[in-house]
C-alpha cells in the first residue's frame, strides 16, 4: 500500500541519521525541460519527507549528471540509459577514458521520447522536409537530445547546421526565427514545446516507421509512439524512438539514506504524477529496465523488501 510523505517523514526521522548528509543535490538539466520539472519535483518531495534541504541543480543533462555524480560534485542525478552506458564504459563525451564506477541506480523514471517541432510558417512538417543546411536546435552538448539527435540525422543522411542550447533558449530561438527546427528528447508532454505551442502555430512531427526502425537498429533506443493529443495540436500518433531514464546516486551515500529516498519516491506515485505526467512510468516494476548500472545497496534493500529481485550481477 502506498504511503504518503506525511506518513513516511516521522518514520524516517525516527531512525539513526548520524551518517546522513546534512543536505543533498540532484542533477537535472536545463530549465524548461522535463528533467528540470521532474527532478525539482522529486527533490522537493524528498526534502520535505526526510526534513533535509535538497537542491535541484541546472546542468547540461545526463552526460554531465553522470560525470558530476562520478566525481562527487552531485549526490544524485538523472540519466538516460544511452549516456549512462557510455559513461560506465569510459566513453563519456565529457570525460573520455574515465569509467564511471561510482554511479549507482536507485529508481526507474520514465521513457524519454525523441520528437520534433517547427513553426507552421516554415513549411517543414516532416524529417524528410528538412532541407540540407537548415539550422536545427539539438539541445545542450552533454544532454540526451544534444548527443543523440545529431547521430540520428547522420544515420538518416541529413546535412544540417547544429545549434546547441537549453530548452527555454531554443524555444525562444525557434520563435525568433534563429533556428528552423527544434528537436528534443524528454518525457512527454515536454514543457518547452507546450509553451511554444501556446504562443505560436506549430507543427509537431515524428519519424516514419522506416526511419524509426533504422535509427533503432543503429542506436541504443527502442521503437516508441507519441500518442495523439499529447499536445493539443498533435492530431495523430507519431512514430518515434525512446530511451529509459533512471535516477542515480553516488556509491558512497549511506544505505539507509538512499533507502529512505527510494521509499519516498517509489511509494508516492500519485504525488509524482502531480509533478509531471511522465511519472506514470515511475513504478517499481520498471526496475528491470536497467540492465547494466550497478544498484545502490540502499535501493537493492528497498526493492527486495517490496518483492522485486535485483540481478546479482548488478548488486542484488
Amino acid at each position: 500500500m502506498a504511503l504518503t510523505a506525511s506518513i513516511l517523514a516521522p518514520a524516517a526521522l525516527a531512525q539513526d541519521r548520524s551518517d546522513w548528509p546534512t543536505s543533498f543535490s540532484v542533477g537535472t538539466a536545463s530549465q524548461g525541460g522535463t528533467y528540470f520539472v521532474y527532478g525539482s519535483g522529486w527533490t522537493n518531495m524528498v526534502a520535505d519527507a526526510l526534513d533535509i534541504p535538497g537542491g535541484a541543480e541546472v546542468t547540461a543533462g545526463p552526460v554531465q549528471n553522470a560525470a558530476l555524480v562520478q566525481t562527487g560534485d552531485l549526490d544524485f542525478g538523472m540519466v538516460t540509459m544511452g549516456p549512462a552506458f557510455d559513461a560506465i564504459n569510459g566513453e563519456s563525451a565529457l570525460a573520455p577514458g574515465l569509467k564511471h564506477d561510482n554511479i549507482r541506480a536507485i529508481f526507474p523514471m520514465y521513457k524519454t521520447a525523441f520528437h520534433v517541432m517547427t513553426l507552421k510558417s516554415s513549411g517543414i512538417d516532416s524529417l524528410d522536409a528538412i532541407p540540407d543546411g537548415a539550422t536545427v536546435g539539438f539541445g545542450p552538448v552533454g544532454g540526451t537530445p544534444g548527443t543523440y539527435w545529431p547521430r540520428f540525422f547522420e544515420t538518416l543522411g541529413k546535412n544540417v547546421d547544429a545549434q546547441h542550447g537549453g530548452a527555454a533558449d531554443l524555444a525562444g530561438q525557434l520563435q525568433d526565427g534563429l533556428i528552423d527546427v527544434y528537436t528534443w528528447a524528454a518525457g512527454v508532454p515536454f514543457p518547452a514545446f507546450s509553451q511554444v505551442e501556446a504562443q505560436a502555430d506549430v507543427n509537431f512531427f515524428g519519424m516514419t516507421e522506416e526511419q524509426a526502425k533504422k535509427i533503432a537498429e543503429d542506436h541504443p533506443v527502442s521503437l516508441f509512439t507519441i500518442p495523439a493529443d499529447t499536445y493539443p495540436s498533435q492530431g495523430e500518433d507519431h512514430a518515434s524512438v525512446s530511451m529509459w531514464n533512471f535516477a542515480i546516486a553516488r556509491a558512497d551515500l549511506p544505505d539507509d539514506f538512499v533507502y529512505a529516498v527510494v521509499d519516498t519516491v517509489m511509494s508516492n506515485n500519485p504525488k509524482m504524477l502531480d509533478i509531471h505526467k511522465a511519472a506514470i512510468e515511475t513504478l517499481p516494476e520498471n526496475y528491470d529496465k536497467n540492465a547494466f548500472i550497478p544498484w545502490h545497496p540502499g535501493a537493492v534493500r528497498w526493492f527486495k523488501e517490496n518483492g522485486f529481485e535485483i540481478d546479482p550481477a548488478l548488486g542484488g
